[in-house]
């Protein structure tokens, strides 16, 4: 590996080749890089204010790296005139969120396994900065959210329901440990390699916090196939998830609804309508919220 940085040390800036990607969310610009032995790599520039935050998410991904998370290694970091550079292995394949649902339902599952196991290892990394107990950040942040969504000219048909459970179940956030998060981790931030492997990109919500909180983005997951969530809780709890998780998990899934709708209403009708729709689709899996556990969720290693 070291060897592989010495190399790209005397290749910088020696690249012949350059094409923009673009997709995703994140604020940097990425590029595909090529260099004089026709060898690929990511090529990630952001401004040269974000220089601390971006050394922060380089040294995470580092650390992510060292304990064998399948994902785009980072290699060399640098300011460049008034931009950051970062440069990470390249990675041949497609992205998971087009690519899933070609594979078999069992397949689907496996991939989400892998992914549940690469999300326990991340979340072996102690938070560097603690500021404040989880309870009291998570439900100022609840308070916020609830508070945001009553203004909101529109409401959810059943939004009562959500703030109830809300408010009932705060004592749980008490005791909480806090790691540091992916911060962004959902089907969408997946790459199916074209070695079969499935690996995690996009670091750059890097966060800190309750590492059961990282699951409040398993909806977008369940949406797009439920065997792939469902095998992403396995896997991360090694089939033997705890009934507290189903709980916090319900909180976390439910304060991201809460604050979701204010957020959409000033994009306009449609992207109120999708929040809507979510909103109805999270009362089925909940019933209501008369189940704890949603609808989705197949665990293939213990059907009864």
């Amino acid at each position: 590996y070291s060897n592989v940085v010495k190399l790209i040390e005397e290749l910088l800036m020696d690249f012949i080749g350059k094409i923009a990607i673009n997709k995703g969310w994140s604020d940097d610009k990425k590029y595909c890089v090529t260099d004089q032995n026709n060898q690929k790599y990511l090529l990630r520039v952001s401004d040269k204010e974000k220089f601390d935050s971006k050394k922060i998410e380089f040294d995470m991904m580092e650390k992510v790296a060292s304990l064998g998370v399948r994902m785009c290694k980072p290699i060399k970091f640098e300011l460049c005139g008034d931009e950051v550079h970062s440069i990470h292995e390249w990675i041949d394949g497609r992205d998971a969120m087009d690519t899933i649902l070609t594979y078999s339902e069992n397949q689907q599952y496996t991939y989400g396994v892998e992914a549940g196991r690469m999300l326990r290892k991340i979340h072996t990394i102690p938070a560097t900065e603690v500021c404040e107990d989880w309870e009291i950040f998570f439900n100022r942040k609840i308070d916020n959210k609830i508070s945001k969504y009553k203004e909101c000219p529109v409401q959810y048909e059943s939004g009562q329901i959500f703030i109830d459970f809300l408010n009932e179940n705060r004592e749980l956030l008490k005791n909480r440990p806090q790691v540091f998060q992916h911060g962004d981790y959902h089907i969408g931030n997946f790459m199916n390699g074209e070695d079969l492997e499935i690996y995690v990109i996009d670091f750059d919500r890097f966060d800190v916090g309750d590492p059961w909180e990282e699951f409040n983005r398993i909806v977008w997951s369940a949406q797009v196939s439920p065997s792939f969530a469902s095998g992403m809780i396995d896997g991360y709890f090694d089939d033997k998830v705890p009934d507290l998780f189903w709980k916090l998990l319900a909180v976390y899934i439910l304060s991201n609804l809460i604050g979701a709708l204010p957020w959409a209403f000033p994009y306009g009708e449609e992207e109120v309508s999708v929040m809507q729709n979510q909103a109805k689709e999270i009362l089925e899996w909940y019933d209501y919220m008369n189940r704890l556990v949603p609808s989705w969720y197949m665990n293939k290693n213990n059907t009864e």
